[in-house]
């Protein structure tokens, strides 16, 4: 018998309120504790901190080596990619590369083959060249600030477009220059006879460098950002670069001061415009 003492008058519990009572016990024995924040703003920031600590390159070595892992299979793709696209036009590549030289030969049964497979995949690291720079660019990213990745979006087309502009400024100038200078020794007992595999080699050697010198404002607007160099350093060393680049031209060419003057002109415009970047813009 269970009594209610709400009133002076003691009744009898009915089973049905016996049973919602019991009831409203379990509820409230059961029922979990749940603490509502009360604000949840700070849960948010939090996130928002470590999605930004996470942007800014807080990232494990294991990361880092599967970022790079990434961004180098991506480069090869491209230039698989590139390579294939090369080979359907392997019979104009070669008609155009041949251009200052004219006829070529080969001494062996396998030069020809060989050498067309390695003309095929260099156009297609050619073709894939914006591909592989983007993919350089992107794995430092996450080391820079805001600022500096907005100066490196710029760079990443500008490196690209330089890269190309000494390649064709060394095709259409140097390397015939350079042709006609050597092929001009030969006599009547000695007729100069170029093979294909002697005459690629040669124009990688002159193509390649010229494709690094014309990064030269990229790399000293890029040293200015970070401080190694200033225009002032940069004005002090003015004559001595104009000299390394007349030293440079008759290097590379035959010794006539006009193809001197078309080798080593290019240069000091691309570091006279370097030097103007970094007083005036980078303001160093």
């Amino acid at each position: 018998m269970q009594e209610d003492n709400t009133s002076g008058n003691e009744r009898r519990i009915t089973p049905e309120e016996a049973m919602h009572l019991a009831a409203e016990r379990r509820e409230h024995v059961d029922k979990p504790f749940i603490e509502v924040p009360e604000d949840d703003s700070d849960v948010v920031a939090d996130e928002a901190e470590d999605n930004e600590e996470a942007d800014d390159g807080n990232m494990s070595l294991v990361a880092h080596l599967e970022e790079l892992r990434a961004r180098i299979l991506r480069a090869l793709a491209a230039v698989v990619v590139g390579s294939i696209v090369s080979y359907w036009f392997i019979d104009e590549i070669m008609a155009y590369i041949t251009l200052p030289v004219g006829k070529l030969y080969y001494l062996q049964p396998a030069e020809a083959f060989l050498m067309y497979v390695k003309i095929t995949v260099f156009s297609g690291f050619l073709l894939a060249l914006p591909v592989i720079f983007y993919q350089i660019w992107r794995f430092i990213l996450p080391a820079l600030t805001v600022k500096e990745r907005v100066v490196i979006g710029l760079l990443v087309p500008s490196s690209v477009l330089l890269f190309f502009a000494g390649l064709a400024f060394a095709f259409f100038l140097v390397l015939p220059a350079a042709v006609r200078f050597f092929m001009g020794l030969g006599s009547d007992a000695l007729a100069p006879m170029f093979t294909l595999h002697q005459y690629f080699d040669f124009m990688l050697s002159i193509l390649l460098p010229f494709g690094a010198v014309f990064e030269l404002p990229l790399v000293l607007v890029v040293l200015a950002r970070f401080g190694i160099v200033t225009s002032a350093f940069m004005r002090s060393k003015r004559k001595h670069i104009i000299l390394w680049a007349f030293v440079l031209g008759a290097l590379l060419t035959p010794p006539d001061v006009f193809t001197q003057t078309m080798i080593a002109l290019p240069l000091i415009l691309l570091y006279e415009l370097s030097y103007y970047v970094v007083k005036y813009v980078l303001r160093k």
